[in-house]
């Protein structure tokens, strides 16, 4: 079993700025890919950003230029660094991980973080 726990959500006005962070412990396998995704009441949880354990990401249109994700290997942690805010950006944001041998069982999901941001 793997557990992933998110932190720094919050309150922010737009244009703001912040980090969350997922920190991933237990039957830490590699390789991996780590995950955002973000969802609204109502709605599918949709992908935000991804790294791989080699270092490539993937964005969401929505977010490109604005969001940047990153991870540190060594610490089974990844980041996402969220600029220039929008209220359209409010959800509850989810951290996953999908680590060799890439299987169902092998799939996590961490509590959820809420990112509120004001206009």
């Amino acid at each position: 079993q793997v557990q992933l726990v998110e932190s720094g959500g919050g309150l922010v006005q737009a244009g703001g700025s912040l980090r969350l962070s997922c920190v991933a412990s237990g039957s830490i396998r590699s390789p991996s890919t780590m995950t955002w995704f973000r969802q609204t009441p109502g709605k599918q949880r949709d992908l935000v950003a991804s790294i791989a354990s080699t270092g490539d990401t993937n964005y969401a249109e929505s977010v490109k230029d604005r969001f940047t994700i990153s991870g540190d290997n060594a610490k089974n942690t990844v980041y996402l660094q969220m600029n220039s805010l929008k209220p359209e950006d409010t959800a509850v944001y989810y951290c996953h991980r999908n680590q060799f041998p890439f299987t169902s069982p092998d799939r996590y999901w961490g509590q959820g973080t809420q990112v509120t941001v004001s206009s």
